[in-house]
């Protein structure tokens, strides 16, 4: 299907009763698709046996790495973390706690072959309930309206190219990131695409993203990013020059070039006659 080597990170917090089966349709998404990709699973200081079972899993399966935390660090400190152990030249983001089906993720993969960026939104919003969906519309209004950006969905399983990763600067240790990564990622240019994708439904447990606790710094990253993209620098830097965004844009201007040349010569051939 697709000659890119993904790396899944797969940040996992007190989820000994789902990351077994996160694991495994992660397995069975490379094996339909014929993915070659790792799984690297980010154990954020859980105090159940989620790092002993997926000790057993790397056992187990040779492309899955296990990085451990002595406490917890964040979701997003688990990403980049798995991020620096990885090297997929496609990078995403699946959660220990089995609620995305990595089927839905990895079909998108030939899309990459375009953009630099694909970001999936949910289209079985039924899954969650009615003040999850409600909570979601006014994060997504909120963020579309504050970075002038047309979102469907900010917190989802990103595909990114690993050259839109390197060098980013990164403040949200916590549920934000990814949205933080969006913001940043694409205010800078980066091609991207939105897909459709469906939510397999949360396993065991509840959901750690709603808490108070979290909401609390999703709001303190919000007017951190604010600040940086408004009243600080904010930069990053361009896109890459690997990345496809470059390389479109110097095939247009490549061509721009040549139809001009053309355009000169002909003109030439015209006075002549």
């Amino acid at each position: 299907m697709s000659g890119y080597r993904i790396s899944v990170i797969m940040p996992s917090l007190n989820e000994e009763k789902n990351v077994g089966r996160a694991v495994q349709n992660v397995t069975d998404g490379f094996a339909r698709y014929g993915v070659q990709g790792e799984i690297i699973v980010v154990n954020d200081g859980s105090t159940d046996d989620t790092g002993g079972i997926a000790a057993s899993l790397s056992e187990k399966h040779p492309f899955l790495s296990v990085l451990h935390h002595e406490k917890p660090q964040g979701i997003g400190a688990s990403f980049w973390d798995g991020v620096r152990n990885s090297g997929g030249e496609i990078v995403t983001m699946l959660p220990g706690d089995g609620e995305n089906d990595a089927t839905e993720t990895l079909r998108y993969l030939p899309v990459m072959d375009h953009v630099d960026i694909v970001v999936p939104f949910v289209f079985n919003k039924e899954v969650r309930s009615r003040r999850r969906r409600a909570l979601s519309a006014v994060y997504r209004w909120t963020i579309n309206r504050s970075f002038g950006l047309s979102l469907n969905y900010t917190n989802g399983t990103v595909m990114y190219r690993r050259c839109v990763l390197e060098g980013m600067t990164s403040r949200s240790r916590g549920f934000f990131y990814q949205t933080e990564l969006l913001i940043r990622s694409i205010r800078k240019g980066y091609l991207y695409a939105e897909v459709p994708y469906a939510l397999a439904g949360r396993g065991a447990g509840a959901s750690k993203a709603t808490t108070f606790a979290s909401l609390l710094r999703v709001a303190r990253n919000y007017f951190s990013v604010m600040l940086d993209v408004y009243l600080r620098s904010g930069g990053d830097g361009g896109v890459s020059p690997d990345s496809v965004t470059a390389l479109r844009w110097r095939r247009i201007k490549e061509d721009a070039s040549s139809d001009a040349a053309d355009s000169a010569e002909t003109s030439r051939e015209w006075k002549k006659e």
